[in-house]
């Protein structure tokens, strides 16, 4: 997989190495608002990990680590998701910060150029962000990232928003097409 790059990020591959700094992140409350909870368990970490490792491996789109420029720690995470088993087709652009590095536009740009990458690399015809109503700064990166409300429905158990764009949207703001 490819690494991406903004003016303030690097979008990387997860490594083995990487099970250690996420585990702290999974732990804490506020990284994991807004989904099923902590991970009190390493082994959910590493889960999650040789998950979107294996998707590399295979050549599927997956999660990038957010690394800002100039440091070497991993501050959440930016990519793709699937949920065929949710009766979900569409591929996901999913993210979560650092609750330290909120309010300053990071996952913003990170999703932005996520998406670019999916349109533009990965030749995707549509993505969505799949988000709990009452998660307004998410809802405002998805509105950021040019995606607009298509449906709610229940995922995982909770009430859920559906936000999307599709491939010629985004040709369309980008003034080509």
């Amino acid at each position: 997989m490819p690494t991406l790059e903004t003016d303030r990020l690097i979008l990387r591959s997860f490594r083995k190495r990487d099970v250690d700094a996420m585990a702290q992140l999974f732990a804490n409350p506020d990284f994991m608002r807004f989904s099923l909870g902590v991970f009190t368990q390493r082994k959910q970490t590493v889960v999650f990990i040789e998950k979107v490792m294996g998707w590399d491996r295979a050549g599927i789109p997956s999660q990038f680590a957010v690394i800002p420029r100039g440091k070497d720690t991993i501050i959440g995470y930016c990519g793709f998701f699937y949920h065929p088993e949710h009766g979900i087709e569409d591929i996901e652009i999913g993210y979560r910060l650092n609750p330290d590095y909120w309010n300053r536009g990071l996952i913003t740009e990170a999703a932005r150029t996520v998406r670019d990458h999916g349109f533009r690399d990965r030749n995707l015809s549509r993505v969505i962000s799949l988000i709990h109503p009452e998660n307004l700064p998410s809802r405002r990166v998805a509105e950021k990232n040019g995606m607009k409300v298509e449906r709610k429905i229940t995922f995982r158990g909770f009430p859920t928003l559906v936000f999307a764009v599709t491939r010629e949207q985004w040709l369309a703001t980008r003034g080509v097409g």
